[in-house]
């Protein structure tokens, strides 16, 4: 029974700071998170290609690390998928930008983009923990898709005349990536 309240109790932990985490990258790096939601928004098929693409080989990279029977080998391993999943997880924080402003446009309330945003990460969560459908679906597409987001991001490749964005809100400039 302790085993069972061990593994409740730490899925509780991770699901209280999950919005927490994507909400400290949008105020960190809001550039880069910007940009990321610009891709989801705009291209999300391509994200979704692109973290898949990406995945396969560093997937298949860690499971070789893994089976090298030495230690260090097993840490890079690890550090390669940990290093990737945070890497992910700042293209998350622009998916919850994106469904974040989709609530708040579908809303009749006046409430801040931040209380939007913190919506969209919990609306993120909460598609992720639903029961089969979310650990199989959701969890994988989003997680891919976040990847291929943050991968976008990360050189600053906006869409074509997508205009430059700081944190979630748009400025008017020209079609030029900030680093």
């Amino acid at each position: 029974m302790a085993d069972v309240n061990a593994v409740f109790g730490t899925l509780l932990a991770l699901g209280i700071v999950y919005p927490g985490m994507l909400i400290a990258w949008s105020l960190i790096f809001p550039s880069f998170v910007g940009k990321a939601s610009a891709r989801i928004e705009s291209t999300p098929w391509r994200c979704l290609a692109l973290g898949v693409a990406l995945a396969v080989p560093i997937g298949i990279t860690a499971l070789i690390l893994f089976e090298i029977a030495l230690g260090p080998a097993n840490f890079l391993g690890v550090a390669l998928i940990v290093g990737t999943l945070a890497f992910a997880s700042l293209g998350a924080s622009g998916m919850a930008a994106v469904m974040g402003r989709r609530l708040l446009s579908r809303s009749n309330e006046k409430t801040s983009e931040a209380a939007g945003f913190l919506r969209g990460a919990i609306a993120l969560e909460l598609a992720a923990a639903f029961l089969v459908i979310g650990w199989f679906l959701a969890i994988p597409l989003l997680s891919f898709c976040s990847l291929g987001a943050a991968a976008f991001a990360g050189p600053g490749w906006m869409p074509r005349g997508q205009a430059v964005f700081e944190g979630a809100a748009v400025q008017d400039a020209p079609a030029v990536s900030q680093v």
